[in-house]
C-alpha cells in the first residue's frame, strides 16, 4: 500500500515516517509539508498538484486549515482519505460529510485503540449512573493548537449519547457563584511540557466519584492506529467511517 503523508514534517508525520521505515505492508512513498531541511526516504511536496507518485490512500496529520485542499485533491485523484486530524469547524465538518459521498473518509478525533474502547466505556456509564454528575479534563503538550481536543469532544460525544442527547457542553468555568447545571459537562483543558495526551472522566455521585483515565505513553499509538486505518478503508466505497467500523465496538 502506498500512502501520501500530510504534515509529513511535523510531529506525527514524522512518527509515522518513523514507523513505517520497518513496514513490510505499507511505504509512505510522498510527502506535503513545510521543508525543514531534514532528509527523508520519500519526496516532499508544497503543493498537491506537484505529486507524481502512484498512491493508494492519502494520510492528513496536518493542520485543519488544509482541510479544503486535501478535500479537492483527494476527490480529484479519487482516492480515499484518512483524516488524523483535530481542530475542525462545523462547516468544515460539513464540507468532510460532503466529500465522503465521492469517496471513502476515516474521520475520527483519535486514532489511538484504547481511547476509542474508552468511548464505548462512558457512553454506558453516563446511561448508568444516570444522577451523577459528567466533568472532562483533558491534558496535553504546550504545542497543541485547539482546545478543548478533539478527543475530549468526543468523550463528551459519548457521555451525552448515555444520557439520550440531554446533556449540555460548558468548556472551562470563570467567575464567581457559578451555579453547576444539572445537565451541564465542564470540559477543561491543560497544556504543559511534553504531555502526548491525558483524557480523564470524572463520574461524581453522592459519597462516590468514579473516574476513568485514559494516557497515551507515546505518539506511536496514534501512528499505529492511523496505519490501521489506511489499511482499513483502501477499496471501500465512499462513505464515513471511523474505529467503530474496523472493530465493531
Amino acid at each position: 500500500m502506498n500512502i501520501l503523508l500530510v504534515g509529513a514534517t511535523g510531529g506525527m508525520g514524522k512518527t509515522v515516517t518513523e514507523i513505517s521505515n520497518n513496514a513490510e505492508d505499507f511505504e509512505i512513498v510522498a510527502g506535503v509539508g513545510i521543508s525543514t531541511g531534514e532528509k527523508l526516504s520519500y519526496p516532499l511536496y508544497q503543493e498537491f498538484d506537484d505529486i507524481k507518485e502512484k498512491i493508494d490512500v492519502i494520510l492528513d496529520f496536518s493542520n485543519h486549515n488544509l482541510i479544503t485542499s486535501i478535500l479537492d485533491y483527494a476527490k480529484q485523484e479519487n482516492k480515499p482519505l484518512v483524516i488524523a486530524t483535530t481542530g475542525y469547524t462545523e462547516e468544515q465538518v460539513q464540507e468532510i460529510h460532503d466529500a465522503s459521498k465521492i469517496i471513502p473518509i476515516f474521520f475520527t478525533g483519535n486514532m489511538s485503540i484504547g481511547v476509542n474502547i474508552l468511548l464505548s466505556v462512558v457512553e454506558n456509564l453516563s446511561r448508568g449512573l444516570s444522577d451523577f454528575d459528567i466533568e472532562i479534563i483533558e491534558k496535553h503538550h504546550n504545542l497543541k493548537k485547539d482546545a478543548p481536543s478533539g478527543t475530549a469532544k468526543m468523550l463528551f460525544d459519548a457521555a451525552n449519547r448515555g444520557r439520550d442527547n440531554t446533556l449540555a457542553e460548558q468548556d472551562g468555568r470563570e467567575g464567581a457563584n457559578l451555579s453547576r447545571e444539572k445537565n451541564e459537562v465542564g470540559v477543561h483543558a491543560v497544556r504543559g511540557g511534553t504531555i502526548v495526551g491525558e483524557h480523564t472522566v470524572i463520574f461524581a455521585g453522592v459519597d462516590e466519584t468514579i473516574e476513568i483515565t485514559h494516557k497515551a505513553q507515546s505518539k506511536k499509538v496514534f501512528a499505529m492506529g492511523a496505519v490501521k486505518a489506511c489499511k482499513f478503508i483502501e477499496g471501500k466505497e465512499s462513505g464515513i467511517y471511523n474505529m467503530k467500523d474496523i472493530f465493531n465496538f
